[in-house]
């Protein structure tokens, strides 16, 4: 089993910056990529941005591209979402997701452990 815990959402201006959090315990070793996702209410998960546990690879939704930045830290097991310039259609749930075979991906349900979300609210 892997747990993840989000950390680091809130209310911000647009425009403003907030940097979200992602810690993996228990069986880390099995993890191969790490995603964000997000839920606006009444929308489907949607997807944010995906990074390989071990290479450098990372990919983005064109929606934030530019404008987010994933990175991880293997030696605190924990994944980091920047985000920067946030607009008003950032809001939403924030969730991390660990995906213990082959590398990361788009699809929510490709991925095996789901953190509990954090909320991310922008202001105009």
């Amino acid at each position: 089993q892997v747990q993840l815990v989000e950390s680091g959402g809130g209310l911000v201006q647009a425009g403003g910056s907030l940097r979200l959090s992602c810690a993996a315990s228990g069986r880390t070793f099995s993890i191969y990529a790490m995603g964000w996702f997000r839920q606006a209410p009444g929308k489907d998960r949607e997807f944010v941005s995906h990074i390989s546990w071990r290479g450098a690879r990372t990919y983005y939704a064109d929606s934030v591209k530019g404008r987010f930045t994933i990175s991880r830290d293997n030696a605190k097991n924990t994944v980091y979402l920047q985000m920067n310039n946030l607009k008003p259609e950032d809001t939403a749930v924030y969730y991390c997701a660990a995906k213990t075979t082959g590398w990361g991906s788009v699809r929510s349900r490709e991925y095996d452990y789901w953190g509990q979300g954090t909320q991310v609210t922008v202001s105009s």
